[in-house]
């Protein structure tokens, strides 16, 4: 079908990443999902194949490709099945490393995000904790200056590729006084003296590792700091926009997949002497289905667009996320249903696809929180500039 946003180029790289997917990552799913991590290979891979940077430099390593081709490869990316995979490589290409491409360092671009596009390290966005989560203001973790180093005290909770990941962007308090105005952004080795992981056992999410992480008088060189000091709240409010936009891609790419795992097997179950597709009661559910899964990739693809071309989408972020989060947790139970007895099965791709759905309206901000975000710009007259922007110029 015809696009006014992606060309015959990008349908090229479509096909070759889906073809990658289908041939290095599904066969996987079982192994991975049993043993709760993904191997570091599978990232010399996709940086081999020029799949982690695709928005980055080419003097770094990247591919300095336009949005869009980020949009194809994390909507192939949600029709691996498994959450946990998506999750991981998604925080690590556009949450993890996106400050330090942006705003970081010659000396941190060079130490961190080459070997991060390459895949030869993998990546974590420390800023949740374990009293910590929305109000990133209210984070306890310090970062005290002593010459020429950092002392990093506290923890963080529920993050991404945080047992295997070999570095973190980490946020911390530079200035305990100051509340968000004492925030700094900080990139810290995982296997620095005084740090400490513990897995986390998760519902779904199997085959991303997650893990809390302890730092205990962990030194770190002040040439390790993101950007400015003190400046690290602002830069995590506008990177967030970009967290929740990479979200809902795949959540309707993976609704979308869930549905044609359905089909197919509406058209292959009989009952009563016709495929089960023929009946009324389901037909109208999974005519509801499509027609809020293609609303909801219109408006997304819209805010795709808003964000390429430099406009402000908190408000639109924040509404795509709320929705294709809460779309695909009704989409999966709705797919399950339509599955019976064998979607309750683990050898059914849509009893994984269902666990996994239920963090999304979780992670990356709660629905709650995205409500109260639309609220204050709809209600209140709530406004946000760029922060990148203004600090670069």
């Amino acid at each position: 079908m015809q696009s006014q946003y992606f060309t015959s180029e990008h349908d090229l790289f479509r096909q070759s990443v889906r073809q990658f997917i289908e041939k290095e990552v599904v066969p996987n799913a079982e192994t991975w999902e049993t043993q709760r991590q993904i191997p570091i290979s599978i990232f010399n891979l996709m940086g081999e194949m020029g799949y982690l940077g695709i928005n980055y430099p080419e003097e770094y390593g990247g591919t300095n490709a336009d949005f869009w081709y980020s949009v194809i490869f994390l909507e192939e990316l949600a029709r691996s099945t498994m959450g946990g995979f998506s999750t991981a490589v998604s925080v690590h290409q556009y949450m993890a490393v996106n400050h330090i491409a942006k705003i970081g360092s010659p000396f941190l671009k060079e130490k961190y995000l080459v070997p991060a596009i390459n895949g030869t390290k993998v990546a974590s966005l420390g800023i949740s904790e374990p009293n910590a989560g929305s109000d990133v203001s209210a984070i306890l973790s310090t970062a005290k200056r002593e010459g020429d180093n950092y002392i990093i005290n506290g923890s963080k909770n529920f993050i991404s590729n945080g047992t295997y990941g070999d570095f973190i962007t980490l946020a911390c308090k530079t200035n305990t006084s100051a509340g968000a105005n004492g925030v700094s952004l900080i990139v810290v080795d995982l296997n620095a003296e005084g740090v400490s992981r513990t897995k986390l056992n998760k519902m779904g999410w199997h085959s991303s590792d997650t893990a809390e992480i302890r730092f205990d008088n962990v030194s770190v060189p002040v040439q390790n700091l993101i950007g400015m000091e003190n400046a690290g709240f602002y830069y995590l409010m506008e990177s967030l926009q970009l967290e929740r936009l990479v979200a809902s891609v795949m959540a309707v790419s993976g609704s979308a997949h869930a549905l044609e795992l359905t089909l197919q097997y509406l058209h292959e179950r009989e009952a009563f002497g016709r495929p089960i597709a023929k009946f009324q009661a389901i037909r109208h559910k999974i005519a509801d289905l499509a027609t809020e899964i293609d609303i909801a990739r219109e408006f997304v693809y819209s805010t795709c667009w808003k964000h390429i071309n430099g406009n402000i989408v908190v408000k639109e972020c924040s509404m795509a996320k709320l929705f294709t989060s809460e779309l695909s947790k009704r989409a999966m139970d709705t797919c399950l249903q339509f599955f019976g007895g064998y979607g309750y099965i683990e050898d059914y791709p849509i009893c994984r696809m269902y666990r996994d759905a239920r963090v999304g309206t979780i992670a990356g901000g709660t629905s709650e929180i995205m409500r109260e975000i639309i609220g204050k710009i709809v209600v209140d007259g709530a406004a946000y500039k760029k922060v990148y922007r203004a600090e670069n110029s």
